[in-house]
C-alpha cells in the first residue's frame, strides 16, 4: 500500500517529491512554513526540503524550493544507470559467492 499525504488546500503544492534526485541531493523530507506563523516571518512561508547530497555521508541539507535544481532526463538516465551497473555488479559478486559455498553454479 502507498503512503498518502494530505496537504491543506491553503498550502502551495510542492515543487518536489520525496526521494527525488536532484542536483543537490537526493530529497529526503519536506516540510512547510505556513505565512503568518513566526518561522515563515523570520525564514521565509514556503517549503523547505531535507537534501542527502551524497548517499554515502550523514551530510544533511536544508534547502528552500527555489534552491533546488531538478536533473535534467538525461542526467537522471545517467545516474540510475550507473546505480543499476553497479548493482548488477554486486549481485554477480554474491552469486560467485554463493556458488563457491554450494559447490554449484547459481546462474540467475
Amino acid at each position: 500500500m502507498k503512503a498518502t499525504i494530505s496537504i491543506p488546500q491553503h498550502w502551495a503544492y510542492p515543487r518536489f517529491t520525496l526521494e527525488q534526485r536532484t542536483e543537490q541531493g537526493t530529497i529526503l523530507g519536506l516540510y512547510y512554513y505556513p505565512s503568518g506563523t513566526e518561522l515563515a516571518e523570520q525564514f521565509d512561508d514556503g517549503w523547505r526540503y531535507v537534501l542527502m547530497p551524497n548517499k554515502n555521508s550523514d551530510e544533511i541539507s536544508y534547502l528552500k524550493e527555489d534552491q533546488i535544481q531538478p536533473l535534467s532526463p538525461q542526467e537522471l538516465f545517467t545516474q540510475i544507470t550507473a546505480e543499476i551497473e553497479f548493482y548488477q555488479s554486486q549481485i554477480a559478486i554474491l552469486q560467485q559467492q554463493l556458488a563457491a559455498i554450494t559447490g554449484g553454479s547459481t546462474n540467475g
